[in-house]
């Protein structure tokens, strides 16, 4: 269980209804990992929804009354059901303030997780070589709450 002052990976606003906070928790596993060889890759995905939800659902209800999606998705690409939910409803948030059609909102929003998650393995393994703030200013390409 996390101490009381956990902090989670994004905080986000106007994801599940206009002006509402959420925060956000991601976990990337390895469903071919021997601790979940003996699941399906949906048990998989479940089985770590639920560990989120138990270890930060409640205290991000509770304390700091905001929404709460975890975010688990596998190593293969799979996406859990909260996940795929949250992924939808930000495209097509995006769509409805954008000139896109839904499919290209849904496929830059992966596009853009997938390079975000092979740069945190490469980060992960070779360390960061530039400053952050030049990796902020190069992100800060779209603004979906226009």
């Amino acid at each position: 269980m996390p101490s009381n002052d956990a902090r989670l990976d994004v905080a986000a606003r106007g994801i599940w209804s206009p002006m509402e906070r959420t925060l956000l928790d991601f976990r990337v596993f390895n469903s071919l990992a021997p601790s979940n060889a003996a699941l399906s890759v949906t048990q998989a995905l479940d089985k770590h929804e639920q560990e989120k939800k138990r270890c930060y659902g409640e205290r991000v209800i509770q304390v700091e009354k905001f929404s709460f999606s975890p975010a688990v998705l596998s190593t293969s690409g799979v996406m859990g059901d909260e996940a795929d939910r949250m992924y939808k409803q930000i495209a097509q948030r995006l769509a409805a303030r954008t000139n896109l059609s839904y499919e290209d909102c849904i496929r830059y929003i992966r596009q853009r997780i997938s390079f975000s998650l092979i740069k945190t393995l490469v980060v992960s393994r070779r360390g960061f070589l530039g400053t952050r703030c030049e990796r902020v200013q190069k992100d800060s390409d779209l603004n979906i709450l226009k």
